[in-house]
């Protein structure tokens, strides 16, 4: 029978924390701004973390910024988590939050649009 909550998984959401700590209050590159980790996913043999992230002003120097501070995070991280294989940190934007509020965004549009005989 497998574990319901595999070691990888617990790693991921313990590192989900210590990098939304780490880039409040720690990282002092200005592309990075006001960034919300939205999940983590590491792999099987701890060798690579995908960090989906979302942002207020997404844009290509957010993505820069992140990547160019993913050796400190890294660094930052090993001394908290105390893992003998720290994963590389590869950052995704994660898009699922504007298309949210699109979707809402459309539907708020079409039921204004709909005549009052129908509502």
């Amino acid at each position: 029978m497998a574990k319901d909550f595999s070691r990888s998984h617990r790693v991921a959401e313990q590192m989900q924390r210590e990098l939304a700590d780490l880039l409040q209050f720690e990282v002092k590159d200005p592309r990075v701004g006001m960034v919300t980790i939205t999940a983590v996913e590491v792999t099987g043999d701890m060798a690579h973390a995908k960090i989906f992230y979302s942002a207020a002003k997404a844009s290509e120097s957010t993505q820069q910024g992140l990547e160019k501070s993913a050796g400190f995070l890294r660094t930052q991280i090993a001394k908290r988590m105390l893992l003998r294989t720290v994963p590389q940190l590869h950052f995704v934007y994660d898009a699922s939050i504007d298309n949210g509020m699109m979707m809402s965004r459309l539907i708020d549009e079409a039921l204004a649009s709909k005549p009052e005989k129908l509502k």
